[in-house]
């Protein structure tokens, strides 16, 4: 396909590449795919191998096809990735897998995408490459000089080479929750939070979180105060497993690192073993550098298209490319909205 210019090409296969894609074949769009992972499944391939999903299967689906039934009340990791593959298969996606987009440039009407395998040419493009390649880490002094293990949850995998250690998790999402629930198994945690963990019912999950921020986020009658948040932690297995066991024992950040660990604000040093970050992420948008249009991890855009790229869009990435577009549940609505002004612009 490098030898024409096709109507779109989507820069990542991932749950938001593939929205847009299921909208885009559609509307019988001349469309690509081009994906830099070697098979299906996008960001959710790297994650710990012991995740779970904080919403039921119906509420963890992409358009079109509902995730089938799982074992337990939560999918899990592996569930998740079948259904991703399941999902591409069904609508046999134009996916072309291990080309990464180095660089994306305007040469007259025309997008054209840079890559290993040469260069890839469209009328529109829409980036929907996520955030799992930029890993955030915050900056604590002299972090460098600490001798001990570090590693981020993006290559966090299980506790194996934990066990019998003294172990900070850093940061208060359902991550760093899941992560120290799974490592104060076999070794000791203290959790580093910058304000108190906030833990839903057991009934609240999810589901409930993204309807009660969507009539939030539209300004619906009865929600002036919202009473929970998407980053407050889902009851999942093994948080609730973590809280019968008391092991979310949260402090306040240190001050700095040192060789052995680390010195907290009361100027008492604590030795450490290790220190897992759970910190989050930052979109991943080097290949759109060259168009001169990102500003500190940040594009400006109205809902997802680019106020000074027209014909490029920007899906998956959070609020600021549409509301909740970074979730399983909520990407569907701006993936159709964005197809939606492609196919308008490609009647012009």
């Amino acid at each position: 396909m490098r030898s024409q210019i096709l109507d779109c090409i989507v820069i990542g296969g991932g749950q938001a590449g593939l929205s847009v894609a299921y909208f885009l074949k559609r509307k019988k769009v001349n469309f690509l795919v081009l994906d830099d992972c070697e098979n299906p499944g996008g960001s959710w391939q790297y994650t710990w191998d012991s995740l779970k999903l904080f919403s039921p299967a119906q509420f963890s689906s992409l358009s079109g096809w509902q995730m089938p039934k799982t074992m337990g009340d939560y999918p899990t990791k592996d569930e998740f990735l079948n259904y991703l593959r399941a999902y591409e298969k069904r609508y046999d996606f134009p996916v072309e897998r291990g080309v990464l987009v180095d660089e994306v440039v305007k040469v007259g009407k025309v997008f054209e995408l840079k890559t290993q395998f040469g260069v890839y040419k469209a009328k529109t493009v829409v980036s929907a490459t996520g955030t799992a390649k930029e890993p955030f880490i915050p900056h604590y002094a002299n972090q460098h000089k600490f001798k001990g293990i570090q590693m981020h949850s993006s290559v966090y995998k299980n506790a194996d080479n934990l066990n019998g250690k003294h172990v900070l998790v850093i940061g208060g999402g359902n991550s760093g929750a899941q992560i120290l629930a799974e490592i104060s198994k076999v070794a000791t945690t203290k959790w580093v939070t910058l304000k108190p963990p906030v833990f839903l019912p057991k009934e609240i999950d999810g589901r409930y979180l993204f309807n009660q921020a969507t009539a939030f986020y539209l300004n619906q009658p009865g929600t002036e105060k919202r009473p929970a948040s998407l980053g407050d932690i889902v009851q999942v297995e093994s948080v609730r497993e973590g809280l019968e066991r008391n092991v979310f024992n949260d402090v306040r950040p240190f001050e700095e690192f040192t060789e052995r660990g680390v010195i907290w604000q009361d100027g008492i040093e604590e030795v450490v073993d290790a220190v897992v970050w759970c910190t989050g992420f930052k979109p991943n948008l080097r290949h759109l550098k060259s168009l001169g249009i990102v500003d500190n991890f940040r594009v400006e855009t109205v809902g997802t298209r680019v106020v000074h790229e027209p014909n490029l869009w920007l899906v998956g990435y959070g609020n600021w490319t549409g509301f909740a577009s970074a979730t399983i549940y909520g990407v569907g609505k701006t993936a159709k909205r964005t197809v939606e002004q492609i196919v308008e612009v490609l009647k012009r």
